[in-house]
């Protein structure tokens, strides 16, 4: 599509969603769409926003981060 780092390089997408499937979809069955639509929710809002380590917080997850105090 595109040459490595421009706008038409798709990487962090196919990696995002390499990570989904691992984590997640591999791991259980959803019945309906539904069941579906509310697992991928609870992953993004619960698990990947929220506790997941980030390497750009120092390996912290967000609310590490929010909880500790600044420095001024």
């Amino acid at each position: 599509m595109g040459s490595v780092g421009d706008c038409f390089d798709n990487a962090m997408m196919e990696s995002f969603w390499s990570r989904m499937q691992v984590e997640l979809l591999d791991r259980q069955r959803c019945n309906t769409r539904i069941e579906l639509a509310n697992a991928i929710f609870e992953y993004l809002e619960i698990w990947h926003n929220r506790q997941r380590r980030h390497s750009s917080l120092g390996i912290l997850t967000p609310i590490q981060i929010e909880k500790t105090p600044t420095v001024a």
